[in-house]
């Protein structure tokens, strides 16, 4: 179609004239050509310009323009459009300005009052699924004999389990007595909300989304029997989530099975035929051998089979024939002599806040144009990442891409070592896949880690892949090393509670000279930049020793390795970028990043909307901003680079400071009337206000790095777009927010009060 266009206008000429260019060496075809091109622009654009006149299909830059022909207004309070030059600022604008409420604003003029509009607001203001609960009809209240109320809140009956569940939650069916505070208060010393009147309205939104994985080994728990298995490949116990479907009429109010809410014991007993099976909330598999061979195919356990059960401490032992789920803590049992022998696969959903680290979700994938494609998996030219790299050492492509194509676990001994000629090499999940590489104790006498050693103008990349039980380690002259939309699980592996195995085991070891690390989209452990190239010995340091200007100058002979000085040790600071990524080294004691026996890492940090977990210990910071820093920070260059919009730990050593928490609010009490005691005292108060609160810092639970509700505003809208701080910046969850608490008032029924209730 491309060559056609080309020649387009040149194919018009008569065949005679063509004939004769041909002849002449084709220069009038390729005059033809030129003005072809600029055609073809001249046209794109008109048909552009009839585009813009539909908001299905318009540009972004004309969706205000449309808006403002139906009478829309932007929401002010939710801050002003960003630059439409950067693609931070093109996706504040899609937060600010939605398409889909311009698209629908005559829709919800037509249906303003009703309860299921508000409802339709929150999915398309603010992206969150949410249900609308009219309080009234929670009311303790009379009951007339003319006018019997059949779908009334009953009293709380205590033999009632499944009413109990859902007690002061959006699906709760126990009445209330009046509470006559107003549910738009704003929370403070003197007012708190109340729930439960005549005019109040609340919409519970979900900010937590379902993620599915699809046909993954299940975990088996040896330790506590050799029936007993966690759906989550890790070993933790993680709640199971629903499978999200749409309402069946646009008037019908949301339920459970409509959201991405974490499933209830007697919820999934009661509705076992509409979440479990092939394409719903979960599903599992035992291992079948075929008769008279060695081939395991997987059997669905079936739905009679299935049976919901309190698997809290293991007691609980299903009867022959039987497979217990206990989907609040995402656990399996089998019965005592009928445990599973050849594997157990499971379907299910976890509950995430947005598309980070390795997951089956939708990804862009890059690669260079002439790369060869080895892929792995079930049903492809390999079965083991082994034998792709084994294939990729023996045909040395210049460019090579080993593509996952399962959510499997390969348990495998990995080392990718390049060879004349050979420059690039991904590992890569296909799209919407999840791969885990679980690195074992393969070795006794050295590190099991994914190592990577590579020659000068090698690049390594890691994409979409999850990896436990190990560290990945680089060294070599290796150039680039990326992980993109990756897992490194902080700790290496995870206990039943989501505890670090190893909490000071490092995700990272760099071992190489001069390589350009990049890490996107991705959730790691801790990273160390080791001084020496080879073994070379150094001075052994706790990980919560300070450092101060005595300690950076050191003595001269202890730290040559650490200041580059001596055989085999590095010269130059390594660059080190991190991007909408948490660092996570599983206490804010320890170090994040840092180096072993070293007082900082020779290392130049960029980090931008970033969370990290743990101390820093780096030669440099050239930027960091929109990040939170939840541990100390020590630099050895204060003079380079700068910190912007970040929350920086009391007592850090950083480069310039503009406009960070806490000096903010530091600043703002440091007034000359108050006494040097009271000051130091309202500026200790500031800093634990604006301290981060998160609802888990523990990787493995939904609510990971998630900021609290009780968090403080100058973190929530902290960022130089008024945004949240952290890993999290891109959901412009205030701005979400400012958004709807307005529209939800204009569409609300008049002496009504509506309030937004968080209920993840």
């Amino acid at each position: 179609m491309k060559r056609i266009s080309e020649d387009r206008l040149y194919e018009l000429l008569p065949l005679v004239y063509r004939l004769r260019d041909a002849e002449q060496g084709e220069h009038l075809k390729a005059l033809l050509r030129v003005i072809t091109e600029q055609v073809n622009v001249v046209e794109d654009n008109i048909s552009q310009l009839y585009e813009n006149w539909f908001i299905e299909t318009s540009e972004d830059w004309a969706v205000p323009y449309i808006g403002d022909l139906v009478g829309y207004e932007p929401v002010r309070e939710a801050g002003e459009p960003g630059a439409a030059e950067t693609g931070q600022g093109r996706e504040r604008n899609k937060i600010l300005i939605p398409r889909r409420e311009i698209a629908n604003t005559l829709r919800y003029r037509r249906r303003k009052g009703t309860l299921a509009l508000l409802e339709l607001l929150s999915n398309d203001v603010a992206g969150w699924p949410a249900r609308a609960v009219e309080f009234y009809r929670l009311l303790n209240r009379c009951q007339a004999i003319n006018h019997l109320g059949e779908n009334r809140a009953q009293t709380a009956d205590l033999r009632s389990g499944g009413a109990l569940d859902l007690l002061d939650g959006p699906f709760e069916q126990i009445a209330h007595n009046a509470d006559i505070r107003r549910i738009n208060s704003r929370h403070t010393f003197h007012h708190t909300p109340g729930r439960h009147n005549i005019p109040s309205v609340g919409v519970f939104v979900w900010r937590l989304r379902s993620y599915p994985v699809t046909k993954t080994p299940a975990y088996c728990l040896e330790s506590v029997a050799a029936r007993c298995f966690t759906f989550s490949v890790l070993g933790n116990d993680a709640p199971l989530f629903v499978r999200p479907e749409a309402e069946a009429d646009p008037s019908q109010i949301a339920g459970e099975f409509n959201l991405p809410v974490a499933m209830r014991r007697r919820f999934f007993e009661d509705h076992k035929s509409q979440l479990y099976g092939e394409g719903k909330s979960l599903h599992i598999w035992v291992g079948k051998k075929k008769p008279r061979g060695k081939e395991v195919i997987p059997e669905p356990v079936p739905l009679d089979s299935i049976v919901a059960a309190d698997l809290s401490d293991w007691q609980y032992l299903p009867k022959r024939g039987y497979v217990a789920v206990d989907p609040l803590l995402g656990r399996i049992a089998f019965p005592a002599r009928q445990f599973p022998k050849n594997g157990v696969w499971v379907n299910y959903h976890y509950g995430f806040s947005m598309d980070l680290g390795g997951g089956e979700y939708e990804r862009s994938l890059i690669q260079p144009e002439d790369c060869e494609i080895f892929r792995v998996g079930r049903d492809e030219a390999f079965a083991t990442i082994r034998g792709a790299l084994e294939k990729w050492n023996e045909d040395a492509p210049r460019h090579a891409v080993i593509e996952i194509t399962d959510s499997g676990v390969y348990a495998e001994q990995l080392n990718v070592s390049y060879r004349e000629g050979q420059e690039s090499l991904q590992i890569r999940a296909a799209n919407r896949q999840r791969p885990v590489l679980r690195l074992l104790d393969w070795q006794t006498d050295r590190p099991d880690s994914l190592t990577v050693n590579g020659m000068q103008n090698n690049r390594f990349t890691l994409d979409g892949v999850m990896i436990t039980g190990r560290g990945v380690q680089v060294s070599g002259a290796i150039t680039e090393l990326t992980l993109r939309h990756s897992t490194l699980v902080p700790g290496w592996s995870l206990g039943s509670d989501c505890g670090p195995q190893r909490a000071t085991e490092s995700s990272l070891e760099i071992f190489s000279p001069r390589v350009c690390v990049t890490i996107e989209h991705s959730i790691i452990g801790s990273i160390q930049v080791n001084p020496a190239l080879i073994d070379v010995e150094a001075p052994a340091r706790d990980e919560g020793d300070e450092v101060d200007e005595q300690t950076l100058a050191g003595d001269e002979a202890s730290l040559a390795a650490c200041k580059g000085i001596g055989e085999g040790v590095r010269l130059d600071p390594i660059r080190l970028c991190i991007s909408d990524s948490i660092v996570d080294a599983t206490d804010r004691e320890f170090e994040a990043i840092g180096a072993p026996g070293c007082p900082v890492a020779h290392a130049c940090l960029t980090i931008r909307r970033s969370t990290v977990f743990g101390r820093i210990h780096a030669h440099a910071i050239e930027l960091g901003e929109n990040t939170l820093f939840d541990g100390r920070i020590s630099v050895a260059r204060r003079q380079q680079g700068c910190l912007r919009f970040s929350y920086i730990a009391p007592g850090s050593r950083t480069p310039k400071r503009y406009r960070c928490q806490p000096d903010l609010v530091e600043n703002a009490v440091d007034v000359p009337a108050l006494n040097p005691a009271d000051k130091e005292a309202a500026k200790e108060r500031e800093r634990l206000r604006v301290r981060p609160r998160f609802n888990s810092v523990r990787y493995g639970m939904p609510t990971y790095c998630q900021l609290a509700v009780d968090c403080a505003e100058e973190i929530k809208g902290g960022a130089d777009d008024e945004s949240e701080m952290g890993a999290f910046h891109d959901l412009y969850q205030p701005q979400r927010m400012a958004n709807l608490r307005v529209r939800l008032d204009e569409y609300l029924p008049a002496r009504m009060d509506i309030n937004v209730i968080l209920a993840d």
